[in-house]
C-alpha cells in the first residue's frame, strides 16, 4: 500500500475501539515472539490502560478501522519537581508498518505529555527489538541502557 493512499486519523481511544486494540495488540505482542517480555499483552491490559488514564490511550484509523495505538500513564512522585510518562505499548498492524503510522501516534503521545506538563518520557523495549530502538533513538531517546529483570518462580523456589 502506498503512503499516499490512505489519510491517517489519530484521536483518543473510545470504549467500541477496545476489542479492535485488543485483537491487534494480540498479533503483534505475542509470548513467542517475545519470549522475555516482563510486561504480557492479556484482556485486561487495554481495559486498564483505558480505564485509569483514557487520555493517553490513542488509535490510528484509516476508514474508520483500527490500524494501530498506543498507550501509556503518567507518574508524579512526591516532593520532586519531576513528572514522569511511560510509553507502554505502541504497535502498528503489519500492512500499514514503516508508513508513518507510528510516527503520528508518538508524535500525538508525546504532545500529550507536554500538554500535561511530563517532564521525562520513558520507554521500554526488547534488547533485540532493533527496529523499536532505532525508532525510539529517531525520536531523540538517548542511548538505550540494559536493565536487567531476575524472576524467581515461587511455586518452585522452595522445592
Amino acid at each position: 500500500m502506498s503512503k499516499n493512499n490512505f489519510e491517517v486519523e489519530i484521536r483518543e481511544m473510545i470504549i467500541d475501539d477496545i476489542p479492535s486494540v485488543f485483537h491487534l495488540g494480540e498479533k503483534l505482542f505475542t509470548p513467542q515472539d517475545f519470549p522475555n517480555l516482563y510486561r504480557t499483552w492479556d484482556e485486561y491490559e487495554v481495559v486498564s490502560y483505558f480505564t485509569n488514564e483514557p487520555e493517553l490511550c490513542m488509535v490510528a484509523c484509516i476508514k474508520e478501522r483500527v490500524v494501530g495505538f498506543v498507550m501509556g500513564y503518567s507518574v508524579e512522585k512526591a516532593r520532586s519537581a519531576w513528572s514522569y510518562g511511560h510509553l507502554v505499548w505502541l504497535g502498528v498492524a503489519e500492512d500499514y508498518q514503516r508508513m508513518g503510522v507510528a510516527q503520528k501516534l508518538f508524535n500525538r503521545f508525546r504532545d500529550k505529555m507536554e500538554e500535561d506538563r511530563i517532564r521525562i518520557l520513558l520507554i521500554d523495549t526488547q534488547a533485540d527489538n532493533l527496529a523499536a530502538i532505532k525508532f525510539f533513538k529517531k525520536q531523540g531517546f538517548s542511548d538505550p541502557t540494559e536493565h536487567v529483570y531476575l524472576a524467581l518462580n515461587l511455586d518452585e523456589s522452595r522445592r
